[in-house]
């Protein structure tokens, strides 16, 4: 994602080596954002919120844990933040989702992840639900670094996982059926 020079540099006060770093990460910082409150204007907030707290602590960033996990654990923890605040509204538009078989949620979600059927799906899950599925299956990040980020035993990044996957399943078949109700 990001050079360890840059990452250095912004430690030492580099000022330019900072906005390079984060004009590096703000697209993927948005990207989580978007996908977790499911809302434009909250995701450009939240974003922006987290490249600031990202501004000011960069000289807290020890190589403990990657870049990349201590980027997403602040995302996620603005997200998290203005979700509780104001619990986004869900919009239901009428779209078609055909998926070939219910044995692997995982590569349906995958493979069609930009449909609003599952934006919708996604966003009807517990908060700790479609935290895990965007950061696994959008930021495609490792358990591991779930567990970090989210500062959850990896047990329980495993089971939230497992959870939300079988609820998706069974949302996603709702709307196939023509049968939500949000």
């Amino acid at each position: 994602m990001v050079e360890q020079g840059l990452i250095k540099a912004a430690q030492a006060g580099d000022r330019d080596a900072l906005i390079t770093l984060l004009r590096e990460i703000e697209h993927h910082v948005y990207k989580t954002a978007y996908y977790i409150l499911n809302n434009e204007q909250d995701a450009l907030d939240a974003a922006q919120e987290a490249l600031i707290r990202i501004y000011t602590k960069i000289g807290s960033y020890e190589e403990k844990a990657q870049f990349k996990t201590w980027v997403q654990r602040i995302v996620t923890n603005v997200c998290i933040d203005k979700f509780r605040r104001n619990k986004p509204t869900v919009s239901i538009d009428e779209h078609e989702m055909i998926f070939e078989g219910r044995d692997n949620v995982e590569h349906d979600v995958m493979r069609a992840y930009t449909s609003e059927d599952v934006r919708e799906a996604i966003n009807q899950l517990p908060e700790h639900h479609r935290t895990v599925i965007v950061l696994r299956y959008i930021q495609d990040l490792s358990y591991n670094e779930i567990a970090d980020c989210l500062d959850l035993p990896l047990n329980t990044v495993k089971s939230y996982l497992f959870r939300a996957r079988q609820q998706l399943q069974s949302l996603l078949a709702d709307y196939e059926k023509g049968g939500v109700t949000g």
